[in-house]
């Protein structure tokens, strides 16, 4: 079927409106997934800091349940307690060591890392910590120092990891916490 120039051109109008239209519709519909993209994010952000500060009160209250039992249990493994710190922090040469649960006495310091979920990563941290403790508090450097590692949930080997790295571990029992460490361990000294 032949088309005159002037079907043409009204084709090719009605093609150029109906593309023109494509076009502010993708627009639309671009800008409109842009900005659910940018309210997904800002809520992705609001709950990443809530679950961060949910976090922060669960090791708190973590730390809040092994600080006290640790004059107990350290007392039965020959260890008085004289005094217990939470949250200490050493600072050296703009680094800063913070450690969750600070115990002394006459003779002793010892280091309690404390984790929600304890494992082996964290373990080996925490020596590299307890390497660097006597630089950071060098007000103990006349004490031995021991290191403990606490966590509720124990990941699989941490636990062994530590007792033959000649760390104390503390885990919950019930409603308080005990030393897994068995009768025979010798803590190492840092």
């Amino acid at each position: 079927m032949a088309n005159t120039a002037e079907e043409v051109w009204q084709l090719l109008g009605e093609l150029i409106e109906s593309q023109k239209e494509t076009e502010r519709i993708l627009k639309e519909e671009s800008q409109k997934t842009d900005r659910q993209i940018q309210e997904l994010s800002r809520e992705v952000k609001r709950v990443s800091q809530e679950l961060g500060n949910l976090g922060g009160k669960w090791g708190r209250f973590v730390e809040n349940m092994v600080a006290p039992a640790c004059e107990t249990l350290f007392l039965n493994r020959g260890i008085p307690v004289h005094k217990v710190y939470q949250r200490v922090k050493g600072k050296l040469n703009g680094e800063t060591l913070e450690i969750d649960v600070l115990i002394t006495n006459d003779n002793h310091v010892l280091v309690v890392e404390v984790k929600s979920s304890l494992n082996v990563e964290y373990v080996q941290e925490f020596i590299k910590d307890l390497r660097e403790f006597r630089q950071f508090f060098p007000e103990y450097n006349q004490k031995q120092l021991y290191g403990a590692v606490a966590g509720i949930e124990i990941n699989e080997g941490a636990d062994k990891y530590a007792y033959r790295q000649g760390l104390f571990v503390i885990a919950q029992s019930g409603e308080t916490v005990t030393i897994l460490n068995d009768d025979k361990f010798q803590p190492k000294v840092w």
